[in-house]
């Protein structure tokens, strides 16, 4: 039987033909229904955050937070999932790439600060919570507020991370969500913008709705990006489960780490933060090695991924780089190893027991 790399969670059937019916004996199915104002007070509550406007995807997520702050130009980190530098550049922006810290892979503050000292133009710094391990939300808050520049976080990853007692998304101009089916949490497809000030939480409102005002009149130009009722009613599904989920996703990460530790090399998490085991990433510098160990993998039926790679400052090469050494060290030999709720800790042990074998030989 196949250890998979990824499982969606599986919304309970009984739960979620409730929810439906709801939705159906409302007729009310999109533009921002009882479900989605439902969704959206309960995640408020369990996220411990304010002004959460949910939307079609993670993707645009970034782009109406990008469009609502009025970013023209951002500087980002080269080691992230392809949309949080595609989303950037669909719409235009002016896009650079900052190198990362090579001892947690998020966007380095210290390089961050160089950059910015070579070249202050850039509207905004767009940073991403890597496998939800936050950024040093500290230094990267010294340096937004030296250079006056805005903050939005890519928290794809992080969903109930917190860092220091409140939660990772309270921190930067904007944090954004994916609900991808495959996160930790999800509607399908779906994701969130959680925004520092209420002004830019109702222009982006009124920018995933056409551009339509309260009051009906046509404001700027918008785009579709809301949330549907049957996607919400996943959601809300979800919802009343997910506490144990990521109990039991941190202590399959945990287990984890405690395995490999002595084997190989691991991002160093934020000392001040929690975990939600949303990836298990370990890295591998010998090109040989990880290619022994991903084929010893594949041979268990085991999946893995190297993920992320290309680093994104070679992806999309045209734009400005000041230098990204430590993104194209981690991203040649990073790897992901199996982490769902659907595992079992024996599972765990396979994975690890296969990696230390071909270590050890």
């Amino acid at each position: 039987m196949m250890i998979a790399l990824n499982k969606p969670l599986t919304p309970d059937l009984v739960k979620l033909t409730s929810y439906l019916a709801q939705v159906n004996e409302s007729g009310w199915y999109t533009n921002f229904g009882p479900l989605h104002e439902q969704l959206t007070k309960r995640l408020e509550a369990y996220l411990g955050v304010e002004n959460l406007l949910l939307v079609s995807n993670g993707t645009l997520a970034i782009q109406v937070a990008c469009k609502a702050l009025n970013i023209n130009s951002a500087i980002t980190t080269p080691f992230s999932f392809v949309a949080t530098t595609s989303s950037l550049l669909w719409q235009g922006i002016d896009t650079a790439f900052s190198d990362i810290d090579v001892s947690n892979y998020n966007l380095c503050p210290k390089k961050l600060d160089e950059a910015l000292s070579q070249d202050e133009s850039y509207d905004a710094i767009v940073a991403t919570h890597v496998y939800g391990n936050p950024c040093d939300v500290k230094g990267i808050t010294d340096i937004a507020n030296k250079y006056n520049k805005k903050v939005i976080y890519d928290a794809a990853h992080a969903f109930g991370v917190k860092v220091d007692g409140q939660s990772v998304l309270n921190f930067g101009d904007a944090s954004t969500l994916s609900f991808h089916a495959t996160k930790l949490f999800h509607t399908v497809e779906g994701g969130a913008i959680i925004f520092k000030n209420k002004t830019n939480f109702e222009i982006a409102k009124q920018l995933i709705n056409f551009g339509i005002q309260s009051d009906g009149a046509l404001g700027s130009p918008g785009i579709n990006a809301k949330l549907n009722e049957y996607q919400c009613a996943i959601g809300l599904t979800l919802l009343d489960d997910i506490e144990p989920v990521m109990k039991r996703r941190t202590l399959l990460f945990n287990l984890y780490v405690e395995e490999l530790k002595a084997y190989v090399e691991m991002p160093k998490w934020h000392e001040l933060a929690t975990k939600n085991g949303a990836y298990m990433p370990i890295f591998i510098k010998d090109e040989k090695l990880q290619e022994k160990i991903i084929e010893a993998l594949a041979s268990e039926n085991i999946q893995s991924r190297r993920y992320f790679t290309p680093s994104l400052d070679i992806a999309y090469n045209k734009q400005k780089s000041f230098g990204c050494e430590s993104s194209h060290c981690i991203s040649g030999g990073v790897l992901c190893l199996p982490l769902h709720a659907y595992i079992t800790p024996s599972d765990v042990l396979k994975v690890t027991d296969v990696i230390k074998k071909i270590i050890q030989s």
